[in-house]
């Protein structure tokens, strides 16, 4: 009788372990799950902002510079691909800093916060923006944004499309009709972004828009530059043809260019590089969106500067954004090698502060 009392009792021991055991690795379990960082799926989303934050911050920033603080989390929802995006403009921006850090491209990635810079940004006091203009990106969506967040007009449906680029008549101030102090307070506290895309399609769709189909009727296109761009630059002396894109490349691509830049004035800004226009490596900007990624950075930039509540980007048709490959080889295929590697070396800096890659029809 005592030996199976014993042996009762012994059992219920070993059940008691068992039972300890099992609830030691469903707690094990339990914790783990609840601890371990989402990947997109749960109750809260500000965590995953929070973990973007964080992995930003082990990337090696300047000491002297620091996240913008217009660019700090908000606490707010994210959703979709919105998610993702403080990591890639933190990239973004690092990636242009490291570059203007390169000595070897000093040359091409820095320039002088001159009037023509100042001239190409253009100011919304209201809600501290400041835009810096880069021609053939998308930047008339932008100044439509500015234009209603300034209070000239209620909504973007309202604007008239000849008042967008008068800017006597659009009520956006450009920075250098600031004193300089007043400039200084707004590139230290403003809100500063730009937009770029990829050097060689911008190029093509500068000539398409100003030698090929002059949508605006700007006639000083067609009758003064490409008269004089062909002057200089055609090889072939008995065509009577107009500007051809090979005289176009061989024109910007010429170290000697300049000369020729003078004579045309204000008019040259749509192929200037954007170093020439923004000056990245000069003027610390909060993001830098791409053409490329336009249907993601766009929400991200009107969240991130605070006006994403007031004012929505106009529709993007499909596809205009995409990268055309295709169209970009296409144009260059009948131009020499030669300047096609003179025009890359005046755009090479465009190139590497924005992460876009030599082509490849450039390195067969």
């Amino acid at each position: 009788w005592l030996t199976s009392d014993n042996m009762h009792h012994q059992w219920l021991l070993l059940a008691a372990c068992f039972w300890v055991i099992f609830m030691f690795m469903v707690a094990s379990k339990f914790i783990t799950l609840t601890f371990k960082d989402p990947d997109g799926y749960g109750a809260k989303q500000e965590p995953l902002i929070l973990t973007a934050v964080t992995k930003v911050e082990e990337v090696h920033v300047p000491e002297e510079k620091h996240w913008p603080e217009e660019l700090q989390p908000t606490g707010k929802t994210l959703s979709g691909n919105l998610i993702h995006q403080p990591l890639v403009h933190m990239e973004r921006l690092e990636l242009l800093r490291n570059v203007c850090r390169d000595t070897a491209l000093r040359d091409l990635s820095h320039t002088a916060v001159s009037k023509f810079v100042l001239d190409r940004i253009f100011v919304c006091d209201k809600h501290k923006i400041l835009f810096c203009q880069t021609p053939k990106v998308g930047n008339t969506q932008w100044k439509k944004v500015l234009i209603v967040l300034n209070g000239a007009f209620s909504s973007i449906d309202e604007i008239p499309e000849n008042i967008v680029h008068d800017h006597e008549k659009n009520g956006l101030p450009r920075l250098s009709s600031f004193s300089d102090s007043e400039i200084k307070k707004r590139l230290n506290l403003y809100f500063k972004f730009f937009i770029v895309r990829d050097p060689f399609e911008r190029l093509i769709s500068a000539f398409k828009d100003k030698f090929v189909h002059n949508p605006r009727f700007e006639p000083w296109y067609r009758h003064e530059i490409a008269p004089g761009i062909i002057r200089k630059y055609r090889k072939n002396r008995t065509e009577t043809k107009g500007l051809q894109f090979e005289d176009f490349v061989r024109y910007l691509g010429d170290p000697n260019h300049r000369w020729l830049d003078v004579q045309f004035g204000d008019h040259i800004i749509h192929w200037v590089t954007y170093v020439e226009l923004c000056a990245p490596c000069e003027i610390t900007y909060s993001v830098i969106g791409h053409h490329e990624t336009l249907e993601d950075d766009a929400p991200y930039i009107l969240k991130a500067a605070g006006i994403d509540h007031l004012v929505s980007y106009p529709t993007i048709p499909p596809g205009i954004t995409v990268y055309n490959r295709t169209k970009v080889e296409r144009y260059f295929s009948g131009i020499s090698k030669r300047d096609i590697r003179r025009l890359y070396a005046r755009f090479e800096g465009d190139f590497k502060l924005f992460g876009y890659r030599e082509p490849d029809f450039l390195l067969n």
